[in-house]
């Protein structure tokens, strides 16, 4: 996809060579033509994605109370979205990580039921990574399919080490590495996932091809008792440090301390392989808005995890290549979404694109952004945030239910709240009764789009067998 799109009509005495986009006017434009890389050698990728971290659980983006020395360094060193949005929920999110499409589009309403399994004709982001000739690795949490043919080592990736679902256990998970399971082992599993994510990018990196790393704790996502609890009892350093601050709270703090530390040990280790220079680390906030930490601080945002509002899908992303091709230290304030990371790396590593990822790819590549922060969409943009989780056979009843439609300016959350974020980013104020235009397109929108998604459900009358 190329940086700027070239207006057709303009008739010069030189020859114009230009690339065409076939842009989805709506929703975001699909990749329609082979794509130059952003530097001439394949960088290796890195992305982290905690579980249930908010906006507002990080130091320098606020936070009063929670420790997070290397995150902040790493903001220092990266270019941050900060109007980047996920799903409202888990599998969900993941499942426009690994699509570049809407979850419903790739068959994902739920976290259970077998409604969270990635349908089997989306090509994921490791396996068009593959065909650019990267080695691929997922650690940690998946939680988008766990019968066999949706596992990550089915669905692209060489390497996988991590938990199937999002109520294992921290304490001695049961670990799954490549599709067998694994004895118990004692450990932490968050500790876990990194160590071996660090062996494994050790092993590649004496390699001449590059690789794609995905890193995905399940931490802090709750509960927080026995096995579900953390390790010993640094975690009450915060009890007392603010009154909202519960016991609960104090362990997700832990918690996000706990992934600063690894966030910080892989820039070391990065740095000492000598490999940073062509290294690009994406640390995605969370894969949902915040779920326990909001009562202390929410970034100003309204809502939380499993709600249509600012809060339960805006989280912060940083892009970190310290080889000067992104810009550190800066920030960028485009409307942004979470499918917008596979057809932006697939740019960037020069991945072949295919009639089917064509098709199927609804991000737009961030890659213009990523070389001029202040760059923004030529047309307006609008997002859908469903939370989607109905009742069995309640798919149409839900089309209204825990919903927005966001455009740069406006969000129409479930069909009768509306917001103007430009001047009340907080959501305090409904204002649907002042903007009657701005309510009738945006309802046209949505209407459109939900009869657009309607083949994608194909999760929906799915039936889960119980865990072994």
């Amino acid at each position: 996809m190329s940086a700027n799109r070239i207006k057709l009509g303009i008739i010069g005495k030189t020859f114009l060579f230009f690339q065409i986009l076939v842009v989805g006017l709506i929703f975001g434009s699909h990749v329609d033509v082979e794509a130059a890389p952003l530097k001439a050698s394949k960088p290796n990728i890195i992305v982290i994605m905690p579980d249930d971290i908010g906006y507002g659980d990080i130091a320098s983006l606020g936070n009063p109370v929670v420790q997070t020395p290397n995150i902040d360094s790493l903001k220092r060193e990266s270019l941050l979205f900060t109007q980047y949005h996920v799903s409202p929920r888990c599998s969900p999110s993941r499942a426009v990580l690994m699509g570049g499409r809407h979850e419903f589009m790739s068959g994902v309403t739920h976290t259970q039921h077998g409604r969270e399994r990635l349908s089997l004709d989306t090509v994921t982001l490791p396996q068009g990574l593959k065909s650019a000739g990267y080695a691929t690795g997922h650690f940690g949490k998946w939680h988008i399919g766990r019968e066999e043919p949706y596992r990550p080592e089915n669905r692209g990736f060489d390497e996988s080490y991590g938990i199937e679902g999002g109520g294992t256990p921290k304490l001695s998970p049961t670990i799954f590495h490549n599709g067998v399971r694994q004895k118990k082992k004692e450990g932490y599993a968050t500790d876990m996932f990194f160590e071996k994510a660090f062996a494994w990018i050790d092993d590649k990196r004496k390699e001449d091809a590059p690789f794609f790393v995905y890193i995905a704790p399940n931490d802090p996502h709750g509960p927080f008792t026995g096995l579900h609890s953390v390790p010993g009892d640094d975690y009450k350093k915060y009890l007392g440090t603010h009154p909202e601050v519960t016991e609960d709270i104090a362990k997700v703090y832990w918690m996000v301390e706990n992934i600063d530390r690894h966030v910080g040990t892989l820039v070391s280790k990065l740095e000492e392989w000598q490999i940073a220079e062509n290294t690009l680390l994406i640390y995605i906030g969370s894969d949902n808005g915040n779920s326990t930490g909001w009562r202390v601080y929410n970034a100003g945002m309204k809502g939380h995890k499993g709600q249509p509002y600012q809060g339960g899908t805006r989280v912060p992303v940083f892009f970190r290549w310290p080889a000067g091709k992104i810009p550190a230290d800066a920030e960028c304030s485009a409307l942004t979404s979470q499918m917008d990371m596979m057809p932006t790396l697939l740019e960037i590593t020069g991945a072949p694109l295919t009639d089917e990822l064509k098709q199927q790819v609804e991000g737009r590549s961030l890659v213009p952004m990523l070389k001029n922060p202040e760059t923004d969409w030529e047309d307006d943009r609008h997002l859908v945030h469903h939370v989607g989780a109905w009742e069995h056979g309640q798919a149409a009843q839900s089309k209204h239910a825990r919903v927005a439609i966001q455009n740069k300016r406006f969000t129409l959350v479930n069909n009768e709240e509306l917001y103007d974020l430009q001047n009340d980013p907080g959501e305090a104020t409904n204002v649907i009764a002042d903007y009657p235009e701005v309510v009738d397109q945006l309802r046209k929108i949505y209407d459109q789009w939900w009869i657009r998604i309607q083949p994608g459900l194909v999760n929906e009358d799915a039936h889960q067998p119980p865990e072994e």
